[in-house]
């Protein structure tokens, strides 16, 4: 009896121990990705079944609230505009001179045709705030240590039930990643590379995000320029600017 009550004291500790280990390596991954603002330049590039197409735009956030993007490039999407505060969402469309409200199921629908989906842009909160994370095992990815954590949701409104991350043990930035139903069914996947140290921080400079219930091979989202902690002008995330 004494044997199996330290058994089981033992095994606790364990899971104490994994636990405490899993909740650290989410908040590593948050301290790199989060911030109190950025301003990023990107391009996105859709791949379709029969051809590729490049965008490009500039995005200001502040927190996990405020979000303001304006499209660049191609001609045919420039000046389309959107606008995210708390989890309100709206597009401004310059051919029609229409801001459109994106709610309900419409968050779910695809982003210009690509592999992300306006839920998917729309939520910018820390893991931590969203997962509880555990320590599936640590493997070797392209000659890198990695943790393999699997992420069950807490909280009611998360795009994904559960998520499975391979974070790489130095830079503690996940080189790939699994989203999944609550049903257990694979929903999408995305790798990240190109890592690099910004402003202490390490970051992924480029993405690629993929569908698994479309065709093709994906979305790839570059970062051109990236600058963290930026002054940002309030106007920006009203409606009015939308327009402007």
């Amino acid at each position: 009896m004494k044997h199996l009550l330290i058994a089981i004291i033992l095994l606790g500790l364990h899971g104490v121990i994994c636990a405490q280990s899993a909740d650290e390596i989410m908040q590593k991954i948050d301290r790199n990705m989060s911030s109190e603002n950025r301003v990023v330049e990107s391009s996105m590039t859709i791949h379709g079944r029969r051809n590729s197409r490049t965008i490009t735009s500039v995005s200001y956030t502040v927190g996990t609230e405020k979000s303001f993007t304006e499209y660049l490039s191609p001609a045919r999407e420039k000046g389309t505009k959107m606008l995210k505060l708390e989890d309100k969402l709206w597009t401004y469309y310059p051919a029609n001179d229409r801001i459109v409200q994106i709610s309900g199921h419409m968050l779910r629908q695809s982003v210009m045709g690509s592999d992300l989906s306006y839920e998917d842009m729309m939520d910018d909160r820390k893991l931590t705030d969203v997962y509880t994370a555990e320590i599936e095992s640590t493997e070797m990815m392209d000659n890198r240590k990695v943790f393999v954590l699997k992420l069950t949701a807490k909280v009611d409104d998360a795009a994904y039930y559960s998520r499975k991350l391979w974070v790489d043990a130095e830079y503690y930035l996940p080189h790939k990643e699994e989203m999944y139903a609550k049903s257990g069914q694979l929903l999408k996947r995305t790798v990240l590379s190109n890592f690099e140290k910004i402003d202490g921080r390490w970051y992924p400079m480029k993405l690629n995000f993929k569908d698994v219930l479309k065709q093709g091979k994906g979305t790839d989202w570059e970062i051109i320029s990236i600058k963290f902690d930026e002054e940002i002008p309030d106007y920006l995330f009203t409606k009015a600017a939308l327009k402007q």
